[in-house]
């Protein structure tokens, strides 16, 4: 009967489709109020900022939802964004310079980075900061720095407990998630946005707290601050061939439109950048352009919630649409670019809207509120590299389900558009910025579709452990073709059974010590030994791997045997790899037309 193993491993685990534990019903409960919370600091946030737009342009002490554009402060309201852009720039230098821009770059750098730990004075200012820059004129969204609290909120609550990096990931995207719900009441959504942009992967262990924690902030949205949708539209009668074929060319605009737009973001930042003064300062000068363009046209100033609402019900026509474009698109890029704190999803609904608007007037069918659906499905799913998330954003924001179709197409003709046209969308060229590479095109990793069984060398270099250590080395040094082209040597006992691996290094150090006469080579060679079988992935192989920090296994035949069956080195892990980039690179016309291929290991996945 074969021995135990020497290192007494119970084998591999069972294969199957999902890796996910128990452990995610732990974090399921977790969400629960984490998505409380999320739902509780968007209310407060979004009182906040009118109660400080209010003050700051009406003269009033006031919660309630009114437009900067009923002020009648004159040339005065100017002032009133410079003011709060300068608070805005004092609170980035003396607390905390993670509250400038949107957010989510922010959020992004802590997943990839930061081990998905966030300060908490960066929970408390981000908002803070946010509302007064908002609430003073400030032409963004409220949707960048709730992800960002949110986020921070989840992170800070797993903090409490003993989590792994990658669980604290899922608690922080699920606390984003649940602020993004609860502002705008689109839960769906903002598990989309959490998938596509957040979490870097798709697993039930991230996906189901997430989901958890922004069904959850929608619940408690509703006494909060009422139910969905907060831009109702009346339905559109079921679209026509001609109709998807218009939202195809608003979709390919809204792409060219998004990819200029992040441009001009970026080329306003390099402006500031230029400047001989202090970047706590840059914000101040960005709030003069805003109270300029809100002098000129005030529906730049604020969230502009109900010019969004406007756009959809296809109130905005002509050349209010034009003018509207080009204000809000140069203020919020200066606005942006200088540094101040805002949201990017509120001006890029208002801006595709006009966009979409403006395209549909060349559709002799549809109507204006459609092609603004349209619009600004295709400019947030382009310029955030998030299509389903655009989608689904306006379907929840509207409850149009007949658009559906319109909406899909848009703003899958906008992404296509702006991955042709740019690297980076405009949330990760900051992070470009900082010398920070993200990659956003997942896919199922080729070590988890791989066997070790389709790698393996099944002619390992075996020797007797009773071979001494002299005439193993001399046969190395010799060129012996079943020994030298390995790193490592598998030593196997009477019963030609695993008894140890002697490595290169192993060898040397026997050499050097003078013990190669006198030893054997089991004398010097590892006994207590990671093994792995042919059936288990590679993934899990490579794992052995990574906690023992060797660089090769013997394949045994299964759990409990001592049977020698192949060596999988670093080498055979690469030819997995290398399999796929041929997939991916070589084009050739298939093994029925070519009569070719079919036999060539090197064109399909194991």
């Amino acid at each position: 009967m074969e021995k135990a193993l020497p290192n007494g491993h119970a084998g591999p685990p069972s294969l199957g489709d999902f890796s996910t534990n128990r452990r995610v019903l732990f974090l399921s409960l977790m969400a629960v109020p984490i998505g409380a919370i999320g739902a509780v600091v968007a209310k407060l946030l979004l009182w906040l900022i009118a109660v400080i737009s209010n003050g700051a342009y009406l003269g009033l002490w006031s919660s309630q939802v009114l437009s900067p554009r009923m002020s009648h402060l004159g040339l005065w309201a100017i002032v009133v964004p410079v003011a709060g852009s300068m608070v805005v720039g004092l609170m980035a230098r003396y607390g905390s310079e993670k509250i400038r821009g949107h957010g989510i770059p922010e959020a992004l750098e802590a997943i990839l980075l930061g081990r998905s730990l966030i300060d908490p004075k960066v929970a408390i200012l981000k908002p803070v900061s946010s509302a007064i820059s908002i609430g003073t004129g400030g032409p963004f969204g409220a949707e960048g720095p709730i992800i960002m609290t949110g986020g921070a909120f989840g992170s800070i609550f797993a903090q409490f407990f003993h989590l792994t990096a990658s669980e604290r990931k899922a608690l922080l995207t699920a606390g984003a998630a649940a602020g993004m719900s609860a502002v705008f009441a689109t839960p769906v959504a903002a598990i989309f946005l959490s998938v596509e942009l957040l979490l870097f992967e798709w697993k039930p262990r991230s996906l189901v707290p997430v989901s958890v924690a922004a069904v959850v902030a929608s619940l408690v949205r509703v006494p909060l601050l009422g139910a969905g949708p907060i831009f109702p539209v009346p339905a559109h009668s079921s679209l026509s061939a001609w109709l998807l074929l218009g939202a195809l060319g608003v979709g390919v605009v809204a792409g060219l439109c998004s990819g200029a737009l992040t441009g001009l973001v970026y080329f306003c930042e390099d402006m500031f950048a230029k400047l001989p003064i202090h970047w706590m300062w840059w914000p101040a000068l960005g709030g003069l352009v805003v109270g300029v363009g809100g002098v000129l046209d005030p529906r730049v100033l604020g969230v502009g919630y109900d010019t969004i609402h406007g756009l959809l019900r296809g109130d905005l026509i002509g050349m209010s649409l034009v003018t509207l474009f080009l204000a809000k698109s140069i203020v919020w890029s200066v606005a942006l670019g200088s540094g101040t704190s805002g949201g990017v999803l509120a001006p890029l609904l208002m801006i595709g809207g006009a966009a979409g608007a403006l395209c549909g007037m060349a559709v002799p069918a549809g109507d204006p509120g459609l092609w603004a659906m349209v619009g600004m499905a295709g400019m947030m799913g382009g310029t955030m590299r998030s299509p389903f998330t655009g989608m689904m954003f306006l379907l929840e924001l509207t409850h149009d389900l007949s658009a559906l179709p319109a909406l899909l197409i848009g703003s899958i003709a906008a992404y296509c558009v702006t991955v042709l046209l740019l690297r980076r969308s405009i949330l990760t060229e900051k992070l470009a910025r900082r010398g920070q590479h993200v990659a956003r095109e997942y896919a199922v990793d080729v070590f988890e579709l791989s066997r070790v069984a389709d790698v393996m060398d099944r002619n390992p270099p075996v020797a007797p452990a009773t071979e001494p250590v002299a005439a193993l080395s001399g046969r190395i040094a010799g060129g012996d073709p079943a020994l030298a082209r390995r790193q490592a040597t598998i030593l196997l006992d009477a019963d030609g059974l695993l008894a140890g691996i002697l490595t290169r290094g192993d060898l040397m150090r026997a050499l050097r010590e003078r013990a190669a006469d006198s030893r054997t080579a089991l004398d010097v060679a590892a006994t207590d030994v990671e093994v792995t079988y042919p059936d288990e992935t590679l993934q899990s192989a490579f794992a052995r791997m990574s906690r023992r920090g060797v660089g090769r296994l013997p394949v045994v035949e299964g759990p409990g045997s001592r049977k020698v069956v192949g060596y999988l080195g670093r080498a055979d892990l690469l030819a997995a790899r290398t399999r796929l980039i041929a997939e991916e690179e070589r084009q050739e016309k298939g093994p029925l037309l070519e009569g070719a291929g079919a036999s060539d290991p090197t064109l399909r996945l194991p």
